[in-house]
């Protein structure tokens, strides 16, 4: 877990982007279901108000490389603060598809941003930087503007904000394989600890983790 998969052009400092291979195998529906309830109440239990979510040092460090992109965390928030924010007022991990949930319980655990992209679906090499004028995506929001975000590229234009999805690169209930991402403060997370939350999740779900 020390060299990524894909050849990335990281134009954005301060951040490590963590990949992994995920592979649909015989799911483990109830198992998948408990995963969610306990990854919920975990962040209740960690995060008693959204204050404490945004005071965390994770989610801190990556407000601070949001503005460092040209991008207010307060009106485009990551990803992960919005779902977190969702959990501390209640709210639980739905039932999505196997791929969708396993990204959404490592984003809780971690505190940052993480996505699934169809396999297939996009082509090294890979550029993150910041969106500049006139780029945009049909994102799972509609259309998204992505000027001042910072945004993850392929040769054939954007593939994904850690703001909301692109549907490019949508995951399907049927999809079987799948890359996930994982954009993480370089300041706060390393590889191998994404890479054990990650298989601490999938295990006994019957989704199978490579890198």
């Amino acid at each position: 877990m020390t060299k990524p998969p894909f050849e990335t052009d990281l134009r954005l400092e301060g951040w490590r982007l963590f990949w992994a291979h995920l592979e649909v195998q015989n799911v483990n529906s109830d198992t998948l279901a408990a995963r969610r309830g306990q990854v919920a109440e975990t962040a209740r239990q960690r995060f008693s108000d959204t204050p404490a979510i945004s005071g965390n040092p994770t989610a801190a460090a990556l407000r601070r490389l949001f503005r460092a992109a040209g991008c207010d965390p307060t009106r485009y928030r990551p990803a992960s603060e919005a779902l977190l924010r969702r959990l501390v007022k209640g709210g639980e991990l739905p039932e999505i598809s196997p791929l969708v949930d396993l990204n959404n319980c490592l984003s809780a655990e971690l505190a940052v941003p993480c996505c699934v992209m169809v396999e297939g679906s996009f082509s090294a090499p890979l550029t993150w930087r910041s969106g500049v004028e006139g780029e945009s995506y049909e994102s799972l929001r509609g259309p998204f503007n992505l000027e001042g975000k910072p945004v993850l590229f392929d040769p054939e234009g954007p593939l994904d904000t850690p703001i909301t999805g692109n549907v490019r690169v949508k995951v399907e209930p049927d999809t079987g394989k799948a890359w996930l991402v994982a954009y993480m403060p370089a300041s706060e997370l390393d590889l191998e600890t994404a890479g054990a939350t990650l298989e601490r999740l999938a295990d006994g779900t019957g989704i199978t983790v490579t890198y």
